[in-house]
């Protein structure tokens, strides 16, 4: 029998709602009012460097921390005060926790086996998980049997067979070489939605959050810097910090003297600040009256190129077609479309919106 807080056809039965949640530690806020909600089979990335308070939020989700102030609430019901085992969850560690003297059989099924299921049901439910993640011949081996990558997949089969309509993961991934990381991305994401789970994932890295995410919340000093699809925050980055966040390589941020050479005449009568520009959006030709710079080094990476340009002793990079050439030591002039530019304050580091010869006021706000 499932419990009430298993999967369902209810619309919202587990959307999570994280509102004003702040934890402090030693009078040092870890988490400091932040609000979000993960819809009901959305996929949610909680990013940002280490220390920023992804972790902490996805502990205070889980109800392994307590918050200082603020509310969770999972599928309407508030469980801030409810334990772990009363929400209804289950969780993926970056550490996979398996038992080492347990086969994956039994590893994926302890959780069940403690909570009193029925045999028969258990069955059931590994039989499921084990072909939905390509197990059912692993069944009988030890941990120290399994590759970094299958360990993984028992790690998600115990959170499947749970049968639990949110699933929590804190970087899952990062213990896993890079063409793994590739593969597991690309699994997770599909058997989410195969499930139609809501899940909520922490991660460091950019890239996982662009390529597996409905929904990215981007963290910054136990805040929510901005929040928005990868599409919202990789065109329209809310700050300086995103911009430079997400994108590989970042967006270029060049001072106003210099960014303004990129399109001549066009920001004359500007006050200030960071201008962006996103390398793939620069174009390189003969010099000119714009922005001229010297092209410092070159990465070819077949499809790509990347060149690092000086602009008088200013750095930036410049992603074009890997079959276009140049070479270290030439000069270049370089621009690009005035819809290609960003703007940001000098001082707070927010964006702006440009008039046409300058910027207007900061927008407002960490979320976007």
């Amino acid at each position: 029998m499932k419990s009430e807080w298993a999967k369902s056809d209810a619309g919202d039965m587990a959307e999570i709602v994280v509102d004003n949640l702040t934890k402090v530690w030693n009078s040092a806020p870890a988490v400091d009012g932040i609000s979000f909600t993960c819809a009901s089979g959305e996929f949610t990335v909680l990013l940002g460097p280490s220390g920023c308070g992804k972790s902490t939020t996805l502990r205070l989700i889980a109800g392994l921390e307590q918050p200082t102030a603020g509310t969770v609430a999972i599928g309407g019901r508030d469980v801030t005060r409810r334990s772990p085992a009363e929400r209804g969850i289950a969780m993926v560690f970056q550490s996979y926790a398996l038992f080492p003297h347990l086969s994956v059989a039994e590893n994926i099924l302890f959780g069940l086996k403690v909570r009193g299921v029925p045999r028969a049901e258990r069955d059931e439910r590994l039989k499921r998980a084990a072909q939905t993640l390509g197990l059912t011949h692993l069944l009988d081996r030890k941990p120290a049997a399994l590759s970094g990558g299958q360990r993984q997949r028992v790690a998600l089969g115990r959170a499947i067979v749970a049968d639990a309509a949110v699933c929590l993961m804190d970087e899952p991934l990062s213990n896993l070489d890079a063409q793994l990381r590739q593969e597991m991305r690309a699994e997770i994401r599909s058997l989410q939605r195969r499930l139609g789970m809501t899940m909520i994932y922490v991660t460091h890295d950019q890239v996982e959050a662009m390529t597996m995410s409905d929904r990215v919340v981007l963290m910054r000093d136990g805040r929510i810097e901005q929040q928005g699809t990868p599409a919202e925050l990789y065109d329209r980055p809310a700050s300086g910090f995103a911009a430079r966040f997400l994108g590989t390589p970042p967006m270029n941020l060049l001072p106003w003297a210099v960014g303004a050479g990129l399109v001549p005449g066009a920001l004359a009568n500007g006050t200030g600040g960071s201008i962006g520009v996103r390398p793939e959006r620069l174009r390189l030709g003969p010099p000119g009256p714009g922005l001229t710079a010297t092209v410092a080094a070159i990465e070819y990476l077949g499809a790509d190129t990347l060149l690092t340009l000086d602009a008088a002793g200013v750095k930036l990079i410049a992603r074009t077609d890997g079959h276009e050439r140049h070479r270290v030591g030439e000069t270049v002039g370089v621009s690009c479309a005035a819809g290609d530019l960003h703007f940001f304050d000098a001082a707070s580091g927010r964006r702006v919106e440009a008039n046409g010869n300058g910027c207007n006021r900061p927008e407002q706000g960490g979320e976007a």
